[in-house]
């Protein structure tokens, strides 16, 4: 049997695989088709290095380890993993956000001299979420980009662009949902009483629908079903709903009214002022904070769909129900609208119980 020579300071894992320190990064050294092999486990943690050393090891065992032809490079696995996002139709606004992520991504690995895939691990997590931190940003938007990054590691995982997982153990604590701002129905009510056509048109939909801005946007004449008296979510082409769900969203009687009345100039059911182009989402914003100003009232266009969903819930409607209207919503943030409907229901029973009470009818009585 072949002896490895041990490089000093070294320590024996198990039966092949030794790990020794050079600089701060510890290594592997073990024997493989009859050579002498030394390869990087890519962290400076010797405990966290052990563990990887194991994991080598019982691929050598089974004969399932296939050394890397040469370290990849970050960037040489983003490249394939947004061409698999594109081929899967993912929208081009979600591929210019995991496009950022990654120049980030990048930029910092040049910095930590971690030019390999695998030196994206625990420590480089860390140093990634920190440096986010120091730019003020919040912590949903590090959970989303750290899932981001984790997404490509699995991609490179899967495609064997990589063998071993650097963020193995990695667990991402997902943030608390941020309280949102949410109108009353007398609310909404004034926003819409302030707001002049075209705009007034395109907040009416989002009120009495629930819409994401991008439906509003891209919803067309042949999506308004006046026979079933349903809006049709459904993809375009250059588009496609969040989360690709597709839906039929019934109107309200003030809705149909409303598309009953508007002229059909073009494609779009909701357009600009020429009546022909398709709306500005970043007007209908710039308009919406100019009235809330006004109104001394906070939210965002979002926020109509915030009142929706929290007014057809205290109204009554089943959460089964209201999710098949408005499509996907995170469990977290239904719950949270949730909470506002039993907030409601235990009012509403309160104030009864209060018109019950023998103190109530004794006091009109002697009145």
């Amino acid at each position: 049997m072949t002896t490895t020579p041990e490089p000093n300071g070294a320590e024996r894992i198990g039966e092949v695989v030794s790990i020794f320190q050079r600089g701060t990064r510890w290594h592997a050294n073990f024997q493989h088709g009859g050579k002498q092999q030394r390869k990087s486990l890519e962290t400076s943690s010797k405990k966290e290095a052990r563990r990887r050393a194991l994991l080598l090891e019982a691929e050598i065992i089974n004969h399932r380890y296939q050394p890397d032809q040469r370290p990849l490079e970050v960037e040489a696995a983003v490249k394939p993993y947004l061409d698999f996002l594109r081929a899967e139709g993912r929208a081009a606004r979600t591929l210019g956000k995991y496009a950022r992520v990654f120049e980030r991504v990048v930029e910092l690995a040049q910095k930590l001299k971690r030019s390999s895939l695998l030196g994206i691990d625990l420590a480089f997590i860390d140093a990634y979420r920190q440096w986010r931190v120091d730019a003020s940003c919040g912590h949903k938007t590090i959970y989303t980009e750290t899932v981001v990054v984790r997404q490509l590691i699995n991609f490179s995982l899967s495609r064997k662009l990589i063998h071993t997982d650097p963020l193995a153990g990695l667990k991402i604590p997902r943030p608390k949902p941020t309280p949102q701002p949410c109108w009353s129905p007398d609310e909404v009510a004034r926003i819409l009483a302030a707001s002049q056509p075209p705009q007034k048109n395109a907040y009416t939909v989002l009120a009495e629908t629930g819409l994401r801005i991008g439906e509003l946007k891209w919803l067309t004449w042949p999506d308004v079903d006046f026979e079933r008296n349903v809006l049709r979510i459904r993809p375009k082409e250059g588009w496609k709903p969040k989360t690709g769900d597709q839906r039929a969203v019934p109107m309200t009687a003030t809705l149909r009214t409303l598309l009953e009345t508007l002229p059909r100039r073009g494609t779009w059911v909701l357009t600009a002022a020429d009546g022909t182009s398709q709306i500005s989402d970043r007007r209908l914003l710039q308009t919406l904070k100019g009235l809330l100003k006004q109104l001394d009232l906070p939210g965002h266009l979002h926020t109509f769909r915030h009142a929706f969903i929290s007014h057809a819930l205290t109204a009554g409607a089943p959460e089964a129900v209201v999710r098949s209207w408005v499509g996907h919503v995170d469990q977290e943030i239904m719950q949270l609208y949730t909470h506002i409907a039993d907030a409601a229901s235990q009012s509403a029973m309160r104030k009864l119980s209060e018109a019950r009470s023998p103190t109530s009818s004794g006091k009109d009585a002697q009145e």
